[in-house]
């Protein structure tokens, strides 16, 4: 199947970014033979900053295979950045709503046309306090599995160091690396006979994460945490602690 063209629009948005781009940071990138040159396939990357799309997009358009990524719907509504997101072809998520699952049917027919779709499996910023990948969302495992088609795990680190997390200024002095390592794709083969349950979703997102992970730790020369960073378990602790706390306060009230 044909790869996609690049187009006007993903040419355009090239023109006014990489120069920024490549003024603030250098580049470490690695594992490109590994985005296949044809047919549709998935890249499933982590995030640790609102710089790394704009960066990640640059390694991954100079490999020829542009990304659809999956965005919030309400940056394709108005203006100059709508028009952009929809002459990518840029994939609207509609959050909370009826139209929720229309971006993985969309996602699904990508794929099929031969095009790549890049996901950020844990749907957010990583929450992990040394910047490690957190667990994953069901949504690239889905679209996976629906479609066997290649999944490409990315990895990267820099961004992350000119934009933390959640800051408000970057940190442009002195100049950060981009550092990006994909690598073979992930074997889900074992999961394509079994039907979709939420668990199978769930080990398959653990296989991805894993990978995702690994590419990760060479990066950095370090090794991850053996448990992933968990959203939904850290507040369900937090819901606990403020509980005992308040409990303990009652308490040593009735006490007095």
């Amino acid at each position: 199947m044909p790869r996609r063209r690049i187009g006007f629009w993903y040419r355009f948005a090239a023109v006014i970014c990489k120069p920024p781009l490549v003024v603030l940071i250098k580049r470490d990138w690695r594992g490109m033979e590994h985005i296949p040159a044809e047919g549709g396939f998935i890249t499933v990357v982590n995030h640790n900053s609102h710089v790394d799309p704009f960066a990640y997009a640059h390694y991954q358009y100079n490999t020829g295979r542009v990304p659809r990524f999956l965005a919030k719907s309400g940056l394709f509504k108005k203006g100059f950045v709508g028009a952009a997101m929809r002459g990518t072809g840029q994939i609207p998520v509609y959050r909370e709503s009826t139209d929720a699952l229309s971006a993985f049917r969309a996602a699904i027919d990508a794929v099929e046309r031969g095009e790549c779709v890049a996901f950020y499996p844990e749907g957010t910023l990583t929450r992990d306090p040394n910047g490690w990948p957190m667990t994953g969302k069901t949504g690239a495992a889905r679209v996976a599995l629906q479609t066997k088609c290649p999944v490409i795990p990315v990895a990267q680190w820099g961004a992350n160091e000119l934009l933390p997390p959640y800051a408000k200024k970057p940190n442009l002095f002195p100049r950060k690396t981009h550092r990006v390592l994909a690598g073979p794709p992930v074997d889900l083969s074992r999961f394509y006979d079994r039907e979709m349950t939420p668990e199978v979703l769930k080990e398959a997102t653990e296989v991805i994460m894993a990978a995702i992970t690994r590419r990760l730790e060479e990066i950095r020369g370090e090794k991850a945490p053996k448990t992933p960073y968990d959203p939904r378990r850290e507040r369900i602790e937090q819901r606990r602690r403020t509980q005992a706390q308040t409990h303990g306060k009652q308490t040593e009230g009735q006490s007095k």
